[in-house]
């Protein structure tokens, strides 16, 4: 419908793990983009984690509970251990909110998009 106004051009993924499809004005005027989450899910190629302003990681957007870095940051470990245990943390999530997205999903409790800068 957009296109039927004003021309469209579908535009390539600027990096991996990019949750936005893009479509360029074909005057060159600018570009929209559709986060289609629901439709679409991409919890499998996400490559995004937030971390909240009292040190906790949270490795999806809908999460229920993060992983305290403060503490890790805090305990004297050197930034190998530190990195490393962060990497263990993204190895091992399981998020997956936007592809099991139910009833069930719907009742749980998660946290603010604004605390975590959703």
């Amino acid at each position: 419908m957009i296109n039927a106004e004003m021309p469209i051009i579908e535009v390539e993924s600027s990096y991996t793990g990019e949750v936005a499809q893009r479509w360029a004005y074909a005057d060159g005027s600018g570009e929209i983009g559709v986060i289609s989450s629901v439709t679409q899910a991409f919890c499998s190629t996400c490559t995004r984690a937030r971390l909240s302003t009292d040190g906790k990681l949270y490795t999806c957007l809908f999460a229920q509970s993060g992983h305290d870095l403060r503490a890790l940051v805090n305990s004297g470990k050197s930034d190998e251990q530190i990195a490393g245990a962060i990497g263990l943390i993204w190895n091992q999530r399981e998020d997956q909110y936007s592809e099991i997205r139910s009833e069930e999903t719907v009742r749980t409790k998660k946290v603010e998009m604004s605390y975590i800068g959703g």
